[in-house]
């Protein structure tokens, strides 16, 4: 008997939605920016624009962040962390930063900022490590520690 095992995304995940097949930026953008767009075509959506990657795909994402779904926003978040692009740090960075925010989504933009390892996120990163929310503040304090050996790993490569 075989067993039906998802696939794994080039992220070395197991992706909630398989990506759309569509490859233009654009139509990707409209789709999941669309508040009247089913959930699951959106999501298939923000994993073809992290697959495709790149400051274009990374400024779709940040689009749909003006979404009313806290899951999406927290699924966008978590693939910007994937996608370990810097055009994506001052977007995580409003995301944490604003307090009005589901909580569920400042945490998971803090992880994506420790995960990118761009050492601009730091003292914002150091800032919120105290904040009122705990999820956010633990969040805050493991992607200080990631946000380093991630630093540290690129710096390894360079040498």
């Amino acid at each position: 008997m075989t067993e039906n095992i998802p696939e794994r995304s080039e992220f070395d995940s197991v992706d909630p939605a398989p990506p759309s097949e569509d490859n233009k930026v654009a139509t990707l953008r409209n789709t999941i920016c669309n508040e009247d767009e089913k959930m699951f075509q959106r999501m298939r959506a923000l994993f073809a624009l992290r697959n495709i990657g790149g400051k274009d795909s990374v400024e779709a994402l940040a689009a749909a962040f003006a979404s009313k779904s806290a899951l999406l926003k927290h699924e966008i978040a978590y693939v910007m962390g994937q996608m370990q692009d810097s055009h994506a740090v001052p977007h995580l960075i409003d995301r944490l930063a604003d307090a009005d925010e589901d909580v569920m989504v400042r945490h998971e933009a803090a992880e994506a900022l420790g995960a990118i390892g761009d050492r601009t996120a730091l003292s914002v990163l150091e800032e919120y490590v105290n904040d009122d929310e705990v999820v956010v503040a633990e969040s805050c304090e493991v992607a200080l520690d990631l946000l380093e050996w991630v630093a540290s790993k690129r710096l390894d490569y360079a040498e």
